[in-house]
């Protein structure tokens, strides 16, 4: 971008090998790191912690989760609330029925309950694919969503059918304000997010992009489509638990089987495709979208509204955002299918050859 990446060599595998090879794409991304933890907190306030940045933390790490099986691997999946579904009662579960359970071990349980769901569930996707495929998440969805409502044992009997937690304790660390939640939702993203670098860069991961391009042929070559599909259902739906008990413990506080709906699965869905396909920073793309811009509306539409004379209802703002949506899916599917990662990739690449474009 604003250096030339001429006369950096590699003088040795582990320097070749590294996540970010060129030195100042690692100080780029310390520097981003450093700025959300020191910087963010002094220009916020509650209302931007609990609206923006708490959502938009921890639907990215969802959206990180749907990347690697949709994007990565190429697996369709719809049932993806219904793994976030299964993170957080089991999470729930674990903290309320066992004694002295930590509360970030129940989350990182409730991850892997959710990771044996999604292989039960990722089964069909041994024999079939496409929509076929789509329609055996579905069904997953569907199950679980009776699962929760009807079940009385996941909600600890309560006659409301809505469970609730009290703020969490993690080594002595107290979780109850809007800073708290921010920093302990940051430093999860930042975990989960360098391991999916990790994973995708390494042999699992190129077992995925395998089965994704041409599964014949990555059969022929030697990869067990068994092993790579299935990992891919796990590893993601472990992502999905995590930040579905996240999505339960830290934004919702209480919450009932509808907050991880098949609305929640298209919204997931909607991220990976706005923000790009097979990126680990089209996670984070699609996460802001999506988060921005219902406030962006629900803002921008009674002041456009006003300025014609015209009067804008709640209804008519909900539906224009459902329209807006709609096009822009149809959009980046048409114009640019890896999108708005792969338009950040481009304009990277313009800039690194300004202002000599030969």
């Amino acid at each position: 971008m604003f250096y030339r990446e001429n006369g950096q060599f590699k003088t040795s595998y582990q320097s070749d090998q590294q996540i970010f090879p060129i030195p100042q794409d690692r100080w780029a991304i310390v520097g981003i790191v450093l700025f959300a933890f020191l910087v963010v907190p002094l220009m916020v306030d509650e209302y931007l912690y609990r609206a923006i940045l708490i959502p938009f933390l921890i639907l990215a790490l969802s959206a990180l989760g749907v990347n690697i099986l949709v994007g990565y691997c190429g697996q369709i999946t719809l049932g993806a609330g219904a793994s976030m579904a299964v993170g957080a009662y089991a999470a729930y579960n674990f903290l309320i029925r066992v004694d002295g359970m930590p509360a970030l071990a129940a989350i990182l349980l409730g991850g892997l309950v959710s990771a044996v769901a999604g292989i039960v569930f990722g089964i069909p996707s041994l024999r079939v694919r496409g929509l076929y495929l789509a329609v055996a998440t579905l069904a997953s969805q569907f199950f679980w969503d009776w699962a929760f409502l009807r079940i009385k044992w996941f909600t600890n009997n309560a006659s409301s059918g809505s469970v609730s937690i009290a703020d969490i304790n993690v080594f002595g660390w107290t979780i109850s304000s809007p800073s708290d939640k921010y920093f302990f939702c940051l430093g999860v993203l930042v975990v989960f997010a360098l391991m999916a670098k990790n994973l995708v860069r390494g042999n699992m991961g190129r077992q995925w992009m395998a089965i994704r391009d041409m599964d014949v042929a990555a059969t022929v070559i030697g990869i067990r489509p068994m092993y790579a599909k299935l990992t891919a259902f796990a590893v993601s739906s472990f992502y999905l638990g995590v930040a579905g008990a996240l999505w339960g413990f830290i934004n919702l506080g209480s919450w009932e089987p509808a907050a991880f709906s098949i609305d929640r699965s298209l919204q997931l869905l909607f991220m990976v495709i706005i923000g790009g396909m097979g990126a680990i920073v089209g996670s984070f793309f699609g996460a802001a979208f999506i988060v921005i811009l219902p406030i962006f509306l629900n803002q921008m539409l009674p002041l456009v509204g006003a300025l014609f004379g015209l009067e804008v209802s709640i209804a008519l703002v909900s539906h224009v955002e459902i329209m807006v949506f709609g096009a822009l899916i149809v959009f980046f599917l048409i114009v640019e299918p890896h999108g708005i990662a792969r338009l950040w990739s481009t304009g990277r690449e313009k800039l690194r050859l300004w202002p000599f474009p030969h």
